[in-house]
């Protein structure tokens, strides 16, 4: 038995994000169902753009005390 497609086996998934895309956007415009701003995509992408940024300055901060106190001790 054939799969079943919609359009094309090339224009479903494209038709399937667009749709999810658009789904959302209206989600996050309309004004009952919009969410507070702090909880909208922007914010939160934000939040986690800083909190990854942070914690890979403390990863490479540690790192470069390692390096250094190893190379007092080799010294």
């Amino acid at each position: 038995m054939p799969t079943p497609v919609l359009l094309s086996r090339g224009l479903d998934p494209v038709l399937g994000i667009f749709t999810g895309c658009f789904a959302y956007y209206l989600h996050e415009t309309n004004p009952r169902t919009a969410p507070s701003p702090d909880k909208q995509l922007a914010a939160l992408v934000q939040w986690k753009w800083a909190k990854w940024k942070r914690e890979r300055e403390e990863k490479l901060n540690a790192l470069e005390r390692e390096a250094e106190a190893s190379s007092r001790a080799i010294s």
